[in-house]
């Protein structure tokens, strides 16, 4: 590159920032180096190219991130604007999001509370956030009336276990009369299949272990989970669309969002070339073997990411806790709802397509 193609950028800007200032504002030109910069470039390419029409987006859900609210405040509205199609997330996330579906309470406390003194007074501290063990003991309640219920004897996805939960906080929050807000029932009413890619590793998990020495047949069909989340991915380019992964934290989920593709590519043998926007915020790094699923470039090796669209892979690293708000904010400010692909309608027809391009591939491969 020439030395004007180098400092061909916006100039560094020194401008004061005013007060009242409005969040498009706030990113575009103040956010403008380090990871301030990346989540400038994160905003941009949520907005201007992940959120075309033709895009199926999964977003995967790392941490503890409903117990601090952010279900409510940013998860549901970006699933209410569209901007969401299919969600991975950790079992505990879903189980936290419960407690406010039925009509429990969080508290702001502090981190350096005196964990002996809040055991003995039946307080339980998440971080900086507090709440009564009753709200635990309720919750689990709950879900042990649901899950006894008729409708869940029966092995089933993680997909469609959530549906089925779903409809259960959505008729809880209209009966306590308490907005919709809740992760569970929001993708009940816009049909966006919910899988968790660890579901024994919760306490939803460990409420459908107690009901199974009752003799429950209920039980998480993890096969159908792998087979259907890369149906959803072949799908959307199968139709000449496009695939795109907003990642929030790492672990499991973000690697189970991520290994469609190489299901598709390298077990199912069908031709394929990897998701074509990925967007990640972590705390983790890569060179301790924390960051799970690893950066962009070193996805490209695993078939996970197209290698034609590094350029439209962003990796913040930060705090999801303080990123989420920004980025739901911006895309909600400059882009207008999106049509809802109700996709968990739609999972059996997707099924069926994935196993016939499967059994068409290794048939004229004559090898698998």
């Amino acid at each position: 590159m020439s030395k004007s193609r180098y400092l061909s950028g916006k100039k560094i800007s020194t401008k004061p920032i005013p007060p009242n200032i409005k969040i498009i504002d706030l990113v575009d030109k103040y956010y403008q180096a380090y990871n301030a910069g990346r989540l400038h470039e994160a905003c941009h390419l949520f907005v201007e190219k992940m959120l075309q029409p033709d895009v199926t987006i999964g977003m995967s859900l790392t941490g503890a991130l409903t117990p601090a609210g952010l279900g409510g405040t940013c998860i549901v509205p970006l699933i209410k604007a569209g901007f969401v199609d299919w969600i991975v997330s950790t079992g505990a996330n879903l189980y936290h999001d419960t407690h406010f579906g039925i009509g429990l309470s969080l508290h702001k406390g502090s981190p350096f509370f005196n964990d002996i003194d809040l055991r003995e007074k039946g307080v339980v501290r998440i971080y900086d956030i507090l709440f009564d063990y009753k709200v635990l003991l309720s919750t689990d309640a709950f879900y042990r009336k649901v899950l006894s219920s008729e409708e869940f004897q029966k092995e089933m996805s993680t997909a469609e276990f959530h549906y089925k939960l779903g409809k259960f906080v959505y008729e809880r929050e209209k009966i306590l009369k308490i907005p919709h807000e809740s992760i569970l029932s929001n993708a009940y009413l816009y049909k966006v299949p919910v899988y968790t890619s660890s579901p024994g590793d919760s306490s939803i998990g460990m409420n459908v272990a107690a009901l199974a020495l009752h003799n429950s047949k209920l039980k998480f069909d993890v096969n159908r989970d792998v087979n259907e989340t890369s149906a959803i991915v072949f799908d959307a380019k199968l139709k000449k669309g496009k695939s795109g992964v907003l990642i929030f934290g790492g672990g499991s989920p973000k690697n189970f969002i991520l290994q469609t593709e190489p299901q598709i590519q390298e077990v199912l043998a069908i031709d394929e070339k990897g998701h074509d926007y990925f967007l990640q915020f972590t705390d983790a790094r890569p060179d301790t073997g924390g960051l799970s699923g690893a950066t962009p470039s070193e996805a490209v090796s695993w078939g996970k990411v197209d290698p034609n669209r590094l350029p439209d892979a962003v990796v913040c690293y930060s705090d999801t806790t303080i990123v989420m708000p920004i980025l739901t904010s911006f895309a909600l400010a400059k882009h207008k709802k999106r049509s809802h692909k109700m996709l968990y309608s739609h999972l059996d027809r997707l099924l069926i397509k994935l196993k016939d391009e499967h059994l068409k591939s290794v048939k004229n491969a004559k090898k698998w």
